[in-house]
């Protein structure tokens, strides 16, 4: 938990502005240290460069979630794939509250949307799958990131819940590799636990998308250079 939260805290938007400008990306733009506002204010390439390091300091903390959890102990009432599921999952939320609330940087950081689907992509790709083709139809159709990033996160227990239920409980029912009901409902009750945080990081966005004020997305553009 310790390790996933300092990782979340190594605030990608924040130090490649501030290497790139100078200047704090939560003074610029929205305020918000993430890939969007990095879009808008800063370029096409930080903003690129944002988004790999999230995903991959996501990735590293869930990935040695599931490394200490697969060596742990398993009694006869728990499956393996239980123990390495949890821990991916503990690692997970840890991660992104060190994305949202990072002690480096006075605990304002980000939304936590692209390490939290850097989870999703670790957890289970069938999930990762179905979260990003729902981003994407989103996105691309209205231009709004912060739609369909809070519709995503809305969706992301209802997908857990019936990946793991239909995919993953039903099929070995009564079999040796049986998975208790009880992982379905752990699994859901951590992918809303997820949701919900990204939501309330979204709600001044919400506000602005009820009234019909929320900007959509647009990068940077270069000035032009005098001929």
């Amino acid at each position: 938990m310790v390790i996933a939260y300092l990782l979340g805290s190594l605030n990608p938007a924040i130090i490649i502005t501030r290497f790139k400008t100078g200047k704090d990306i939560r003074e610029m733009g929205s305020g918000n240290a993430g890939f969007t506002n990095v879009l808008r204010s800063v370029g096409v390439g930080p903003a690129v460069a944002t988004i790999i390091c999230d995903y991959l300091k996501g990735i590293i903390a869930v990935l040695i979630g599931w490394w200490i959890f697969s060596g742990l102990t398993v009694t006869n009432d728990v499956a393996p794939l239980e123990y390495v599921k949890y821990g991916r999952y503990l690692a997970g939320l840890c991660v992104i509250t060190g994305h949202v609330f990072p002690i480096f940087y006075g605990f304002k950081g980000g939304k936590g949307v692209v390490t939290a689907n850097a989870l999703m992509l670790v957890v289970d790709w069938r999930v990762f799958l179905m979260i990003i083709v729902t981003f994407l139809i989103i996105a691309l159709t209205t231009k709004l990131i912060s739609l369909g990033s809070t519709a995503c996160a809305a969706l992301y227990p209802v997908y857990t819940l019936l990946v793991t239920y239909f995919l993953e409980y039903l099929p070995y029912l009564n079999t040796p590799n049986e998975l208790r009901f009880r992982f379905v409902l752990i699994s859901t009750g951590c992918a809303f636990a997820v949701g919900v945080m990204i939501i309330v990081m979204h709600r001044e966005n919400l506000k602005r998308l009820f009234n019909g004020e929320e900007k959509r997305i647009k990068p940077k553009s270069k000035s032009k250079s005098n001929s």
